[in-house]
């Protein structure tokens, strides 16, 4: 989502399209420092980048961070940092000046491209080389055809950037240069007009674009239309097919799905009516099917739900609960056709944006919007319990932390 909360949720922040509407399309932003950034195992990381990432060596890694360069007290672009291996210590290194409202960060297959959203009313997406020894360099930036972009994903070909417009409810597909993975001109727009939106919203609001783990199907959240749309690709022409789509009950709020290591089941938090919903996927079709609503274990009341992950063995899952400034642990059982509510964990901040898996899994990165802060977790591969890692780490506005 955006810098605060939409106008169905009074009382979590300033809405959406009041808060970009406040701000000049081009504005490069004010404030201080960044931090980090990663491709989350939740949003289908292909096996041969997951195997790469086992055999990396120990120190200090490298670690990207989205802001809100509009916002009071945001950063300048897209932070950078590293982190200890070791201890999940993060340290910052420098920014990526001049991108605006990057509050969304992917990393190509290749992990020679980063690329981040611009959250604008006028809304595209930049194209980053990342150096071994120094700031990445800025390849370009092309609009996506639509307002308020939040979410991004490389289709694992590394051949398509696939993008989320939030404001608009939208769905966008620029190309990608085979060599630099500089971005070409938009191929396709979709804009989601069907089944109308759920009680109380002003109409779609696209909030997330990922690619099935089969590689067959792409898959986007609209929180506005209680949808998940199930398109294909067409890998020649970038365009996309809409084949199937599951809806949700009136008023859930779906915002963010990641699938279990089998590719069969997928889960979905549930942004408006607080809860998680697990799903069955079919690969053929590609359709979708959502199971039963379960609690998130953070009580009565609204926590905004936000991200969920789940471990790359398939066993647990983490939600990130911004209202209620937690972490909660699922037990994932019936080989990913359950969850089991374990229990809940303070954040360390204040709302939680997005949460992140070090490639290895051993730490979790919480980035927390309100406190302008990232904490770090040491995840048991056991139990899945978390444990933190230290004090947090300060950063301008964080909304989306990226750990390579």
């Amino acid at each position: 989502m955006s810098a605060a909360r939409r106008g169905t949720q009074a009382g979590a922040g300033i809405d959406r399209r009041r808060f970009l509407g406040t701000v000049a399309a081009g504005l490069a932003g004010a404030g201080g420092v960044g931090g980090v950034g990663l491709l989350t195992m939740g949003d289908s990381a292909p096996a041969h980048a997951t195997r790469r990432a086992a055999r990396r060596p120990r120190g200090d890694r490298p670690l990207f961070l989205g802001t809100y360069t509009s916002a009071a007290g945001g950063g300048h672009g897209v932070g950078l940092g590293t982190y200890d291996t070791a201890t999940g210590r993060i340290t910052a290194t420098g920014v990526v000046a001049g991108v605006a409202d990057p509050s969304y960060l992917a990393l190509a297959p290749s992990g020679r491209t980063l690329y981040a959203v611009d959250e604008q009313q006028q809304g595209g997406v930049t194209a980053m080389a990342p150096a071994p020894d120094g700031p990445p360099t800025v390849l370009g930036t092309r609009s996506t055809g639509g307002a308020g972009p939040c979410h991004l994903s490389v289709h694992p070909s590394g051949r398509w950037l696939l993008t989320a417009n939030y404001l608009s409810g939208s769905v966008a597909v620029h190309p990608l240069d085979r060599t630099s993975g500089a971005l070409g001109e938009r191929t396709d727009l979709v804009t989601h007009s069907s089944p109308p939106p759920g009680p109380g919203q002003d109409g779609p609001h696209a909030h997330q674009i990922i690619t099935a783990p089969d590689g067959r199907h792409v898959l986007a959240v609209d929180l506005g239309n209680d949808t998940v749309y199930t398109y294909r690709l067409d890998e020649a022409a970038g365009k996309l097919t809409q084949v199937a789509y599951a809806a949700l009950r009136p008023g859930a709020g779906p915002r963010h799905l990641t699938f279990h290591p089998s590719g069969a089941f997928a889960y979905l938090a549930n942004e408006v009516d607080n809860t998680v919903v697990v799903c069955r996927y079919d690969r053929g079709s590609g359709r979708l099917t959502p199971g039963t609503p379960q609690s998130t274990g953070t009580g009565p009341g609204t926590s905004y739900p936000a991200q969920i992950l789940v471990t790359r063995g398939g066993r647990f899952a983490f939600l990130a609960n911004r209202g209620h400034n937690s972490l909660t642990r699922y037990a994932v059982e019936a080989a990913g056709a359950r969850l089991r509510l374990l229990d809940t964990v303070p954040v360390g901040g204040d709302f939680p944006r997005q949460i992140a898996f070090s490639p290895d899994q051993r730490w979790l990165f919480a980035a927390n919007q309100k406190s302008g802060s990232v904490t770090v977790f040491a995840v048991d591969a056991r139990t899945g319990a978390l444990r933190s890692a230290g004090e947090p780490f300060s950063a301008p506005v964080p909304v989306c932390v990226l750990p390579l």
